[in-house]
């Protein structure tokens, strides 16, 4: 699971090496980055439900072997058009892998302090995996070659699946047909699939484009077509019931907002180290470091521990309120790199991030709590799926805002680090609102947890 959560974000630092090398134009070379998430995105919702239907443990060890398979293609690729498209198979692989993980870690630990302990260690590798992969991306980018970043999953993937194979309980599954709905899943996939090919392009065409607009209904069209079907199916792909618990509902709602507003947070504080203050790869990759640090010590230590003792719903709240001042105080940081100092600047934030690690576990479990066995690839794959386009929506919305922000400032004769600073300030802004949305959304969505929590 760290192997795909890396991947998402380590070709990042590699891009302007892989356009020099393979001789890709502005435009193409942002499919390197959008090929994996169309994929990976559109795609996790089917894979979960199959993964309840013909076995996790086949659906895991599939998409793992294809991701690597992916990944030697990907390395060895001398063409636009090969590593593109190596990309893309890396995105179903990654899909069917990690739409199952969670679905098999609940049925695996079924008391609820095990289990605990085993999402705070899932949920680390989700949360530090991006900062990880920033940092590893530059170093090998820097030391070996930028095929590396790909060639450096063989023996992961390797491993990962010799592993699998004697320690995952085998299961057989519902069967096809207790889900076998061909057109249902045509829907949600081409839907998905419209959708997020659409957001990822927003700032190539423009929100209020015709290109957006058109493109956008269509998908939405084709996901409300995708709901109709499961009402009235005989056997649905995703069987509404599980809307009907409030924690898997509100859950992944509050999921969608936070992961979008935290964009701001993995990608925009790491622009303004590098455009503003002047750090290059590697230095901005470890001033980073110290977020994810306090993510895996709190993820790991703490989080499970404070999941039984206070309850998964406080805990949420109480980590959606750090993370609202981490994007609070980034609303304040100066518009030159003379006036930065880090300790006092930089580090607090880094450190308020430890909000991640108590959010993400506690998010994690809610999301999971209302989902019966038979249903808990469907959930896995449900939970993925909206963290994906969380960020996706992060994506396009804030840093659509960004530059146009930007634009204005300069328009007005603003120097460049001052009219850059101003966008990333708007950015930041948003995401902390879209933060207190998701904490209002958690306080009153989401019911107090029944059980009585452990001494």
């Amino acid at each position: 699971m760290l192997m795909t959560v890396l991947d998402g974000s380590i070709v990042t630092v590699a891009m302007p090496a892989i356009q020099s090398d393979l001789g890709f134009t502005p435009a193409g070379l942002s499919w390197v980055v959008n090929a994996y998430l169309i994929a990976f995105g559109s795609l996790l919702l089917l894979a979960g439900r199959l993964g309840d239907l013909i076995g996790r443990k086949r659906m895991f060890l599939a998409g793992t072997g294809l991701f690597t398979a992916a990944s030697l293609l990907a390395g060895a690729a001398t063409s636009p058009g090969v590593l593109i498209a190596a990309r893309f198979l890396q995105g179903i692989g990654s899909a069917m892998a990690s739409a199952v993980s969670l679905g098999i870690l609940v049925t695996l630990f079924a008391e609820p302090r095990e289990r605990a302990k085993a999402i705070a260690v899932f949920s680390f590798t989700g949360a530090a995996g991006a900062s990880i992969g920033q940092v590893l991306g530059g170093v090998i980018t820097d030391a070996l070659a930028w095929n590396w970043i790909f060639l450096i999953n063989l023996p992961i993937g390797i491993a990962a699946v010799l592993v699998a194979l004697p320690t995952l309980p085998g299961d057989r599954g519902l069967g096809l047909k207790a889900g076998a709905d061909t057109l249902g899943a045509l829907l949600v996939t081409s839907g998905l699939m419209l959708g997020i090919y659409t957001v990822v392009g927003i700032d190539r065409h423009g929100a209020d484009s015709a290109h957006t607009l058109g493109l956008g209904a269509l998908s939405l069209a084709l996901l409300a077509g995708f709901l109709v079907r499961q009402a009235t199916a005989q056997t649905p792909l995703m069987p509404l019931r599980i809307f009907r618990s409030r924690s898997v509902t509100g859950a992944n709602l509050v999921q969608m907002l936070m992961i979008a507003a935290l964009f701001s947070f993995q990608i925009l504080v790491a622009l303004y180290m590098q455009n503003v203050l002047g750090y290059g790869a590697a230095r901005t990759g470890l001033a980073m470091l110290p977020a994810a640090a306090v993510i895996g010590l709190v993820s790991l230590t703490v989080s499970a521990r404070l999941n039984n003792r206070f309850g998964e719903r406080r805990v949420l709240l109480a980590g959606i309120v750090l993370l609202i001042g981490v994007l609070g105080l980034l609303t304040r940081i100066p518009d030159s790199a003379e006036q930065v100092d880090y300790v006092t600047d930089l580090l607090p934030v880094m450190l308020l991030a430890a909000g991640f690690g108590l959010a993400l576990p506690a998010l994690t479990s809610l999301g999971m709590s209302g989902a019966k066995e038979e249903d808990a690839g469907l959930a896995s794959g449900l939970f993925n799926t909206t963290q994906q386009i969380g960020m996706a929506l992060g994506v396009a919305v804030l840093s659509t805002l960004a530059a146009s922000r930007t634009e204005s400032l300069t328009a007005a004769g603003r120097p460049a680090p001052e009219a850059l600073t101003g966008g990333y300030h708007l950015a930041f802004a948003v995401g902390a609102a879209l933060l207190v949305t998701a904490l209002a959304v958690a306080a009153t969505v989401l019911r107090r947890p029944s059980r009585t929590p452990a001494p």
